[in-house]
């Protein structure tokens, strides 16, 4: 606990783990009590000793709770910070031993990652990935107990690290979420190149202000989280980080399609699935593909390539891997059989930012006289007041809107849908006359699986389905069960009962 904010017990235990949950606690833990929403975890120290833990971390109200527990208790007013630097240092700083790239944001964090994860794999690189699509090493799935959120907790995260370094990883990537920064769960760790996407509005249920959830993505833009930073030019948080870093003499680079960005895309065009662009940067340009669909997946591959250059290594070698990487659940096509099929994208946007970013891939020319139907909710349990602006962006990207069920957790469904569709159908109702959003239509699509089918049933061939807010999730949460549920395999199999059913389209 050398050089750390902390009372120490007149006890000097040697400590092998750090654990935070009781019920995992091992022979030779620090436990760490913290405080919780329902209890404060000191008041499991005793069944944390019986397991095994050698000595108790929490603040002054937990050392009161443990008092009497015969446990020696280290005492310090942020638990959560000294855990992250105390399981770095007994997992050997594993980060230290990768080149390490942070990536922040409200959306494309996952994407991006697993760009910068397939195009360095593919440029002679072992890249270990850290986010919410799981753990890779070189592309194949870690299997890791215990951890299902982006940004997993400290002592889980640096075990990961260690995990990956261990694998033969030479470069870790990691999705960095606002949770994590605020909760200090990346403390401990210097990313040799931070990443920005975008900040728009989300987990307000959490930051409660956009403020807050700003000033918690900016945290990684300082000197003691990150080297260097690779910040998107396009967006008004990304301009105020850019100030910022400067103020704090962090080296910093602007990428977008802005004019005066550092990383400047100066030409971008839809080719086939994806798109085509051009990167300028120092008087040199570079021609690159993305197979995703969407000027903001070009702003996301090129901030990839802009990480992968400030971190040194050769931009040109990580093309190949760049134009191959696939993400699942991001703007993830679903192959349908028979000529009468729709064009069918699962995604995990979730946000009105994600929303219109997603439908905005389907407003180029090569989608030109096509509809598109959107299918989307919002979750519940989150912040109530994005569902009317979800439900209005909507209406500006599709010809058809079918809001349905996301995860609804202890909320009504149908409470929620209602938000979302009065949203969507306000901004038809004061649309101009004949514009495109008074002509779209806008129904409640009921449960997901039946919004799914009626969309596929709506849709003649050629049409655009895009299903929005679960991507790769693969399970369903009630108030009162989790359901299975994967958005590709309940498309195809509605859509193989569409289409073998007498009369039906072929």
């Amino acid at each position: 606990m050398a050089g750390l904010p902390v009372q120490l017990p007149d006890a000097d235990p040697i400590v092998s783990r750090v654990s935070f949950d009781s019920r995992r606690v091992r022979p030779g833990d620090l436990y760490v009590g913290l405080p919780g929403t329902r209890s404060h975890g000191a008041l499991f120290a005793e069944a944390a000793r019986s397991a095994g833990a050698v000595a108790l971390l929490s603040d002054p109200a937990g050392a009161r709770l443990a008092d009497g527990q015969h446990l020696p208790v280290v005492v310090c007013d942020d638990p959560r910070y000294v855990m992250a630097i105390a399981s770095a240092r007994v997992w050997g700083h594993p980060a230290r031993n990768m080149t390490s790239f942070g990536v922040t944001g409200t959306n494309g964090k996952s994407t991006t990652v697993l760009m910068l994860a397939s195009a360095l794999d593919a440029a002679a690189h072992r890249v270990g990935s850290i986010g919410t699509l799981g753990f890779l090493v070189g592309g194949e799935p870690v299997q890791i107990d215990h951890s299902t959120i982006t940004t997993p907790e400290a002592p889980d995260l640096q075990a990961i690290s260690a995990t990956l370094a261990a694998r033969g990883a030479d470069v870790m990537a990691m999705e960095v979420s606002s949770h994590a920064l605020a909760l200090n769960r990346v403390a401990g760790i210097q990313f040799d190149v931070a990443g920005f996407t975008n900040l728009g509005r989300d987990h307000l249920d959490f930051h409660h202000t956009m403020e807050a959830y700003y000033q918690a993505k900016a945290q990684l833009f300082t000197p003691g989280y990150a080297k260097r930073a690779v910040i998107n030019g396009d967006d008004e948080a990304g301009r105020r980080l850019m100030r910022q870093a400067a103020e704090l003499g962090l080296p910093a680079v602007s990428v977008g399609l802005s004019d005066g960005c550092d990383y400047r895309v100066v030409a971008w065009q839809p080719h086939g699935p994806g798109s085509r662009f051009t990167l300028a940067h120092d008087g040199a340009q570079l021609d690159a593909f993305t197979c995703l669909p969407g000027e903001y997946n070009v702003r996301n591959a090129a901030t990839a390539l802009a990480m992968i250059d400030q971190a040194g290594y050769d931009m040109t070698a990580a093309l190949p891997g760049l134009a191959a990487a696939v993400i699942p659940g991001r703007m993830q096509p679903v192959p349908l059989d028979g000529e009468a099929a729709p064009h069918v994208y699962v995604d995990f946007a979730h946000t009105p930012q994600a929303i219109a970013s997603a439908l905005s891939a389907f407003s180029h020319p090569g989608f030109t006289g096509r509809r598109v139907i959107a299918v989307f909710g919002a979750g519940g349990d989150r912040d109530p007041d994005k569902r009317e602006p979800m439900g209005a962006v909507g209406v500006h990207g599709a010809d058809i809107v079918l809001v349905t069920d996301d995860n609804p957790r202890s909320e009504d469904p149908a409470a929620i849908r209602a938000r979302v569709l009065a949203g969507a159908r306000e901004a038809i109702a004061s649309a101009a006359p004949g514009s495109h959003d008074a002509r779209v239509e806008a129904y409640d699509g009921g449960d997901r699986a039946t919004a799914i089918e009626q969309a596929l049933r709506l849709a003649r061939a050629g049409d655009v389905v895009v299903i929005l807010g679960k991507g790769h999730e693969r399970s369903q949460q009630f108030a009162d069960r989790t359901i299975d549920f994967d958005d590709v395999a309940v498309t195809q199999d509605r859509w193989a009962q569409i289409s073998q059913a007498p009369g039906g389209p072929s």
